[in-house]
């Protein structure tokens, strides 16, 4: 991963936020783990199985090398979480769209601005709206309330789908285009894949 955000950084300044499980992190090392993500240009990361509550050093350590912190908020969590969440994500919040488990769906659930009004009372900083989000349309409606929509399972449908031709690069830039089409409308916000 950090290869390719490497690559990445070489071609575009695009913002670079890993998304990992804590274990691996743990398994590299923490201080390692950021000393690498600096190094790669990373900006920073999402370690979607590590709650604000036990974040501490991780965030110290994040903190120490210029890199933002960015947790999750989940429709079920109460005020005082969502105010925590909010002070500790030092990049954007992402706004967990709807319970359950990830993966393309075809409506945006009416949960997803509930959450994203219930976290402006605690941030100024970006919110982006993921899980579930697949379509131009669903960009578009996150758009007129929230800063960003984040984009990955429908990503990797079409990878799947593209990997035997061998055009997935072009898939994926094809599939994003379309999405990115959207983001550029008046309302200014952008598409997060």
């Amino acid at each position: 991963v950090l290869e390719l955000a490497r690559e990445v950084r070489r071609q575009s300044r695009v913002g670079l936020v890993i998304f990992s499980y804590w274990n691996p992190v743990l398994r590299f090392g923490l201080e390692r783990f950021c000393r690498a993500a600096k190094k790669a240009g990373v900006d920073g990361a999402l370690i979607t199985d590590l709650p604000v509550e036990e974040a501490g050093e991780y965030r110290q350590g994040m903190r120490r090398h210029g890199l933002a912190t960015v947790f999750l908020a989940a429709p079920t969590s109460t005020d005082e979480r969502l105010r925590r969440i909010a002070e500790a994500s030092t990049g954007f919040v992402y706004a967990v769209s709807r319970t359950g488990v990830t993966g393309a769906r075809q409506e945006l659930p009416a949960d997803a601005r509930t959450l994203v009004r219930r976290l402006r009372r605690f941030t100024r900083r970006p919110i982006a709206v993921g899980f579930g989000i697949s379509t131009p349309e669903q960009v578009a409606a996150v758009g007129r309330f929230a800063e960003a929509a984040v984009v990955g399972s429908a990503i990797v449908e079409v990878v799947e789908k593209a990997a035997s031709s061998g055009r997935a690069p072009q898939a994926v830039a094809e599939f994003v285009r379309k999405l990115s089409a959207v983001s550029r409308q008046p309302s200014g916000h952008k598409t997060v894949g």
